[in-house]
């Protein structure tokens, strides 16, 4: 199901998004900061979406005037720390050169809105790395409270365990925001 915002839309992902998620994942400056390392071809974006995405709810990001150019991707997976809860975790990444603009706000609060309404979901969570500032940026204006830290929970592709960061949001708390 496509999602249409005021700048964006979100297509669900297909194989064939592999090339355009490929050009932005490969990025080192895009992967490193979510523990995740870029992308080395385009094989492999695609093996990501296989694997990952087609397994999850997830989307590709792009922008209402350019809605053939994949800019980012966003999603709702099981969430790992309430495995009996009816509870979904948001994770996304977004392509350098749109950094700043408020697109991945807009991105996430059009799925959490999915995520409540559509999959009538208990709770939301989001984790991101301490010095990830720019996540911990749209975590914050999407209203979403802090849990706490959870010291060495993620272990990154460069071998390192790294904290993260846990925000969660429920849906009175999300109500009261619209």
């Amino acid at each position: 199901m496509e999602i249409y915002g005021e700048k964006v839309v979100l297509r669900p992902f297909s194989l064939e998004d592999a090339e355009g998620f490929f050009r932005y994942a490969s990025n080192p400056n895009v992967g490193p900061i979510a523990g995740w390392k870029p992308h080395e071809s385009v094989e492999e974006s695609r093996k990501i979406i296989e694997d990952i995405f087609l397994k999850a709810t997830s989307w590709t990001i792009r922008m209402k005037n350019e809605p053939e150019k994949i800019i980012g991707a966003i999603g709702l997976e099981e969430d790992r720390l309430r495995p009996d809860m009816k509870s979904r975790e948001i994770g996304y990444s977004l392509d350098e050169a749109y950094w700043g603009r408020g697109i991945m706000t807009e991105a996430c609060k059009l799925v959490i809105s999915y995520a409540f309404t559509e999959m009538q979901v208990d709770i939301l969570s989001i984790c991101t790395s301490p010095d990830n500032g720019r996540s911990q940026g749209v975590i914050k204006k999407c209203g979403f409270h802090y849990d706490g830290r959870m010291r060495k929970i993620y272990h990154t592709y460069t071998g390192e365990d790294r904290d993260s960061l846990v925000y969660s949001l429920l849906p009175d708390e999300w109500k009261k925001m619209l």
